[in-house]
Order: C-alpha cells, then sequence, then structure tokens
C-alpha cells in the first residue's frame, strides 16, 4: 500500500504533497521538501514525529 504526507498537516498553508511505495522513499521526499520549499536544514525528533503522524496509506 502507498503512503501519503500532505505538508499542509504540519506546516499549514502549503499545497505539496508527496506519495511513495514505502515511509522510507516518502520521508526522503518530504526531507528533500522541507530544505528546498522551508528552509529547514534539521529534521528534529519533534517534526519526524509530525511528520510520521501525517502519513496516510493510500
Amino acid at each position: 500500500m502507498a503512503k501519503q504526507m500532505s505538508c499542509a498537516d504540519v506546516v499549514p498553508g502549503c499545497d505539496y504533497t508527496a506519495w511513495a511505495e514505502t515511509e522510507e522513499e516518502l520521508m526522503e521526499l518530504v526531507v528533500e521538501h522541507a530544505k528546498m520549499a522551508h528552509g529547514i536544514q534539521e529534521i528534529t525528533p519533534e517534526l519526524q514525529e509530525q511528520v510520521q503522524a501525517a502519513i496516510r496509506d493510500v
């Protein structure tokens, strides 16, 4: 089952949504987006927890 994460679930107003086959692949996409779009250079444990809570099966 594929995975999906909408950035707006973590960063209100962001319209980015990522899809991938695995949670690991999805996290790679989300980390890259966080760096490029939001200037986040370090994914803290708290942020990772928020992102993981926003991941849905599709």
